[in-house]
């Protein structure tokens, strides 16, 4: 089975003074970092995924912005596959799919932002298409979220979401750990 790293949304925006900050979005893009530098030193198939904003009314990644840009401590190196989107689904309207078949990647090593958004909607895309998932949880962060009068903490959000992807959709290990598997 081949595998691919799949780095989503690692852009400026998420970043302090971004527009759209992400609690512990450094620490995760160090960790993040960390997978790609293995993947580039084993020669493993890399994909980036840049979001930018389609929708009237978006107040981040805006074309054109530096905030839309790929975080420096991820940046694609010349020959790494980039694919845009404009929706939390890595596979929608995108050519990922194509590509990871015709490369017969089955299995993708996830990590990015935001855990409760496009990490978690592509996980599950990738799971019902029938590949093999890992996520690099502490190469995630997620966004603090309220409902019903209720707020919830980023971490909470954080770990509700990896502990409903862990098992059904994906094996959900710390980045060291995959690290070491490669």
């Amino acid at each position: 089975m081949s595998l691919a790293l799949l780095l989503i949304d690692i852009q400026n925006d998420y970043f302090p003074g971004g527009a759209m900050e992400v609690p512990g979005a450094t620490e995760a893009a160090v960790k993040a970092a960390a997978l790609l530098a293995a993947f580039r030193n084993k020669s493993l198939p890399i994909i980036h995924v840049q979001h930018l904003a389609a929708r009237p009314g978006a107040t981040f990644f805006l074309p054109g912005t530096a905030g839309a840009d790929i975080h420096p401590s991820v940046q694609p190196l010349a020959g790494e596959t980039v694919f845009q989107k404009h929706s939390p689904s890595c596979f929608r309207q995108t050519p990922l799919l194509e590509h990871v078949q015709r490369k017969n990647i089955t299995r993708l090593l996830v990590a990015g932002m935001m855990t409760q958004m496009c990490i978690d909607t592509t996980v599950r895309a990738a799971a019902d298409l029938g590949f093999s998932c890992l996520l690099a949880h502490d190469a995630c962060a997620a966004r603090p979220l309220a409902f019903g009068g209720r707020e919830v903490a980023a971490e909470d959000v954080q770990a509700a979401y990896c502990a409903a992807l862990n098992g059904p959709f994906a094996q959900v290990l710390p980045s060291a750990e995959l690290l070491a598997s490669l």
